[in-house]
C-alpha cells in the first residue's frame, strides 16, 4: 500500500491542526515502510532506524513549509541522518544487530552483513526496490536520482550480493 500524501506546504500555509493532522496521517501510512527500508540500510541496528525516521519527521513538521513532496523528502533525510550515524559508528566497536518485531537477526545476519557491503546507494536502492516494492523510478524520486541511476546501483547491488552470498542455484546444487 502506497501512502496517499496531500502536499503540505505548497497549497497554502495552512493552520497548527490541519498540518499536524497531514503529518499524522503520514507517519500512519508511511512510517512502518520507511522504518523497515532504514532498519535493512543500517544492518539491523533498530535504534538508529527509529531514530533517523522519528528526527525525520521531526524535520519534516519543522520545515513544513518549504517541502513540496513530503514523502521523497522523508525517505532522503531518513538515509542521510541513517549514514550519518554509521559514519560515527566506524569509529566504534562491531555492532550485533538487536532484535525487532518478527525479525531473527540469526537468521538474517548473513544478508545484513553482505547489505553492509553494498555502497549506501547500491544498499538503499537495492532495499527499496527490491523489499520494499518501490518501482524504479519511485525510489529515485525518494532518493534524489534518476530512474536510470537506479538501475544502475541496483545491476551492481545485486550482483555484490550474488557474489556475495552465492545465488540460489549454487546453495541448491552445492
Amino acid at each position: 500500500m502506497r501512502p496517499t500524501v496531500r502536499l503540505v506546504g505548497a497549497e497554502s500555509h495552512r493552520q497548527g491542526a490541519d498540518l499536524i493532522s497531514d503529518f499524522e496521517q503520514l507517519y500512519r501510512d508511511a512510517a512502518p515502510q520507511l522504518w523497515r527500508a532504514v532498519y535493512g540500510f543500517v544492518g539491523g541496528r533498530r535504534q538508529v532506524a527509529e531514530d533517523a525516521v522519528a528526527e525525520a519527521f521531526a524535520r519534516a513538521i519543522e520545515h513544513a513549509d518549504e517541502i513540496h513532496a513530503p514523502l521523497p523528502w522523508l525517505y532522503r533525510t531518513a538515509f542521510r541522518l541513517a549514514v550519518r550515524e554509521l559514519q560515527r559508528e566506524k569509529r566504534r566497536p562491531p555492532h550485533v544487530p538487536e532484535p525487532a518485531p518478527g525479525i531473527d537477526p540469526g537468521e538474517v545476519q548473513d544478508v545484513l552483513k553482505a547489505l553492509g557491503a553494498l555502497s549506501t546507494n547500491q544498499r538503499a536502492a537495492v532495499l527499496l526496490h527490491d523489499e520494499e516494492g518501490f518501482t524504479g523510478p519511485e525510489v529515485g524520486r525518494l532518493l534524489g536520482m534518476s530512474a536510470a541511476t537506479v538501475r544502475v546501483h541496483l545491476f551492481r547491488g545485486r550482483r555484490r550480493l550474488r557474489a556475495l552470498l552465492g545465488s540460489e542455484e549454487e546453495i541448491i546444487d552445492g
